[in-house]
């Protein structure tokens, strides 16, 4: 499942669809542009508490991923506790990966 879900991230990275970090996640969720969330396995519980949060209340999915230093290196980054995917077909691919939470 890591590598499928890594590969998928990592070409929507590079097709400009996904968002990396809270922030950007938080962002993209506010503004309605992010179709499903993908969570580092240990992310924080404050990490959880704002991004979960908003996503569920805006009835986007989320995904557990793996753990925040190989959800970081898959995308060729540093530990990432948050993604999010804007595109609507790549969002789900991750989720009939990941299965939502």
């Amino acid at each position: 499942m890591t590598g499928r879900l890594s590969r998928l991230l990592g070409l929507g990275l590079r097709a400009g669809r996904v968002v990396v970090g809270v922030t950007g996640v938080r962002a993209g969720l506010q503004r309605g542009a992010v179709r499903c969330v993908v969570l580092a396995a240990d992310a924080s519980m404050r990490t959880r508490d704002k991004v979960e949060r908003l996503a569920r209340a805006r009835g986007v999915p989320v995904v557990r991923g793996p753990v925040a230093d190989e959800l970081g290196a898959g995308l060729g980054r540093p530990a990432v506790q948050a993604v999010g995917v804007a595109d609507g077909a790549l969002a789900r691919g991750v989720v009939s990966i990941g299965g939502p939470e």
